[in-house]
């Protein structure tokens, strides 16, 4: 849940290219008094800025910078807790906190420069033995920090050896299910286990050494943000952007996904279909950018190495103004590079819009069509309401009452949550009548009930909601709804994810006296209020209990906002007036319930996640990790006679359930693209997977030979239709009888 360094460092992160700001510092000292003024005054918690919070602030900064402990010594952390450990509430207020920051990060600094010098030479000098009964923690975050240099290099050391073994390993099991598959190992020719090492840790020593003011303010900010509750954020400028993205899902840039290679220099990753880089043409995927021109007028810049957001920063700018890019092209000589030139422009990204499917199920004695809507989030664009989830959703579900569904199921897994506004209107759509559809409980205690805005229900027909611990906050709001009001059963993990808190975001610019520099002074996004569910309850760290439960390897982890540093507590408040529920009979969630356990005791998938969890459970609790070449071999050697067994099994019963499947049903496709279609198109989900962003192959995950799903249904989606396909027998059973015993 920490926005730590590592997580703005990771090599795996990929970014959108998104509209330009200002390259002008603010004065950030100032920007930290205004931002502790902020949240002091309006932040729901009330916190005041003492010694505890100081406390707080210090441990999540230093927690952030150094997540796994393995750069700060004991030493360090003594003095700077002498010093600033109660003094940080008083610096920020006094316009002094980037003093603290400052030099905590200067430290900081010169600790990785050490680590640096320590890690160059164990790989050039040290010989690594991987017999000797050694092992590391898998998780350090509680672990103590080094008491001095001898005690980090030999933390390092241990570090290193760990990396080099996992390489080695990793190489050697890519060779060999490359060999079992017929084709070439994709590493053949790469550097070796070393260098590749080395390369991983080079992008990060040069980000530390080149980082600058607002950088560290950034990291700072965060801290004392989070320090209130783990959705209270600092965003610099560059985040700033990324959020307003988020929320619209759209921008303005090239239309091209990057990322970061551990070498330094940027390859693009993806390439929107129709998008300014795929119209001009000559932008390939895998090219890899190492140089940026941000206003195409000669002024080149050398990206390798620069942090994803900065080169980010550098590419995107305003639409109709052209970027010049230096490429080596994919493929090409080494050491040839060539210039591309784009103008950028607004870019949708319709790989995060709501869609749906309609899955007729036109054989056999049950017969009945159902619609699936997928909702990646409540997006919203303040500036185009004609930009937003609720209006998209009206759009598809008006399809789907065209082709009459008997019933529909909402996925919101993965969903983290958006718009209080859009999640209102879309509860709205299926409960109707004016009624409460969610709580907000403000700062300063007030209550008060959010109602529907319209007074017929958009769809009353039989409803499932998919959740998992990934659906939060608005999701939590329209699971927890739908649920209170006996509208819809909830199906998925044990739980969702339990943030029951409500964000504003503040640019701190706006607060600042007027002759204060405050360019780029970025924005925080504090939390205002707690929403709770009509019924009363609050969905704050236990989240929403699905009605069916099924396994999910997921829940051998800590994932949710009881693990959350700071967390705001679990309460109650009275159910909303006006607030009536329909009668839950009419759901027969006890016969769903038995139905669905008899399916998932049989279901041999639900059976290897079980398996997968215990195992998983075991790892966390022993958080240890062999150094042992012979044990890991050991270990993997027994997950890939598991991983074949399981393969072997998928694949033929994969095949059967294919061929039931295509006897039983068919699946379409329904986009805001398709809804004007006389005939709506059946899926094929490789070519649709391209339909939007052609995405580069990658020749490692090609080698993973796992089945894939049945009709692309994985086993809980496919578990979720079973219940919402039994529900809707159950309520025309009902019907029929009903209209029986009215006779």
């Amino acid at each position: 849940m920490k926005k730590t360094l590592m997580r703005f460092l990771s090599p795996a992160f990929a970014i959108w290219l998104l509209p330009s700001c200002s390259t002008m510092a603010a004065d950030f000292n100032s920007v930290g008094a205004e931002m502790s003024r902020i949240l002091e005054n309006a932040h729901y918690a009330g916190l005041p800025f003492d010694d505890a919070l100081s406390a707080r602030i210090f441990d999540d900064y230093l927690g952030d910078l150094d997540p796994s402990r393995l750069y700060f010594e004991q030493s360090d952390i003594d003095e700077f807790q002498a010093k600033y450990g109660k003094e940080l509430d008083n610096m920020l207020k006094g316009k002094q906190s980037m003093i603290a920051a400052t030099e905590i990060y200067e430290r900081y600094q010169k600790r990785v420069k050490e680590r640096e010098a320590t890690l160059r030479n164990l790989l050039k000098n040290h010989e690594f033995a991987f017999d000797k009964d050694e092992s590391i923690q898998r998780d350090r975050e509680d672990a103590a920090w080094p008491k001095n240099t001898e005690e980090a290099t030999n933390l390092w050391r241990l570090q290193l050896k760990e990396a080099l073994l996992s390489e080695n390993l990793r190489r050697e099991e890519i060779a060999r299910r490359a060999a079992e598959q017929g084709k070439e190992d994709p590493l053949k020719g790469k550097p070796a286990g070393k260098e590749k090492i080395l390369q991983r840790y080079e992008r990060f020593f040069k980000t530390i050494e080149g980082t600058d003011t607002e950088d560290i303010s950034n990291y700072f900010f965060s801290a004392v943000a989070r320090a209130h509750d783990p959705h209270s954020e600092y965003f610099s400028a560059r985040e700033l952007q990324q959020f307003r993205v988020n929320i619209q899902n759209r921008l303005v840039g090239i239309g091209a996904m990057l990322r970061a290679e551990d070498d330094g220099a940027t390859k693009i990753e993806g390439i929107v279909n129709n998008g300014p880089a795929d119209k001009q043409g000559d932008l390939k995927l895998k090219d890899r950018v190492v140089g940026v021109d941000s206003k195409n007028d000669g002024n080149w810049v050398d990206i390798m190495f620069m942090p994803l957001d900065k080169v980010v920063e550098m590419i995107r700018g305003e639409d109709g103004v052209e970027v010049g890019l230096k490429v080596e092209p994919a493929g090409g000589a080494p050491g040839e590079t060539r210039i591309i030139v784009i103008k950028r422009e607004e870019v949708t990204m319709k790989d995060e819009l709501t869609t749906a499917e309609v899955i007729d199920y036109t054989k056999g004695e049950n017969q009945m069509k159902l619609g699936v809507i997928k909702m990646p989030s409540f997006y919203f664009d303040p500036d185009d309401r004609n930009v937003r989830v609720s209006r998209d959703m009206e759009i598809l579900m008006d399809r789907l009452k065209k082709e009459k569904i008997d019933g529909l199921a909402i996925d919101l897994r993965g969903n983290g949550g958006g718009s209080l506004e859009e999640v209102r209107r879309i509860t709205g759509f299926f409960v109707g009548n004016k009624a409460p559809v969610v709580q907000i409980k403000t700062t300063g205690g007030g209550i008060k009930a959010l109602n529907s805005p319209f007074r017929k229900p958009l769809y009353d027909g039989p409803i499932v909601i998919l959740t998992d611990k990934g659906s939060a906050s608005a999701s939590e709001i329209l699971a927890g709804a739908l649920q209170d009001y006996n509208r819809a059963v909830v199906v998925g993990e044990s739980s969702t994810y339990g943030k029951g808190t409500v964000q504003q975001p503040l640019e701190i610019g706006r607060y600042m006296a007027p002759l204060a520099d405050s360019d780029r002074a970025g924005a925080v996004k504090l939390t205002i209020q707690k929403f709770y569910r009509v019924a009363g309850s609050s969905t704050q760290n236990i989240g929403v209990i699905p009605d069916i439960i099924v396994p999910s390897v997921r829940d051998a982890l800590e994932v949710g906002e009881k693990y959350a540093d700071h967390a705001l507590p679990y309460d109650k408040i009275y159910r909303a007036g006006g607030f009536e529920p329909l009668n839950r009979q009419n759901l027969f969630v006890t016969k769903l319930k038995d139905k669905s356990k008899t399916r998932v005791a049989g279901s041999q998938d639900f059976k290897y996640i079980v398996d997968d969890t215990q195992r998983l459970e075991k790892r966390m609790k022993e958080n240890e990790v062999s150094l042992m070449v012979e044990k890991r071999k050991t270990e993997i050697a027994e997950a890939d006679t598991r991983r074949k067994a399981r393969n072997a099994e998928r694949l033929k019963r994969f095949a059967m359930m294919e061929k039931k499947d295509a006897e039983t049903f068919k699946v379409f496709r329904l986009t805001l693209d398709d809804v004007k279609l006389e005939a709506l198109p059946e899926v094929d989900s490789e070519s649709d997977s391209e339909r939007h962003m052609r995405h580069a192959e990658d020749a490692i995950a090609d080698l993973d030979d796992t089945p894939e799903w049945p009709s692309g249904i994985d086993a809980t989606k496919r578990e979720g239709l079973s219940v919402l396909r039994d529900l809707v027998t159950e309520v025309k059973a009902s019907k029929v009888a009903g209209v029986q015993n009215g006779e």
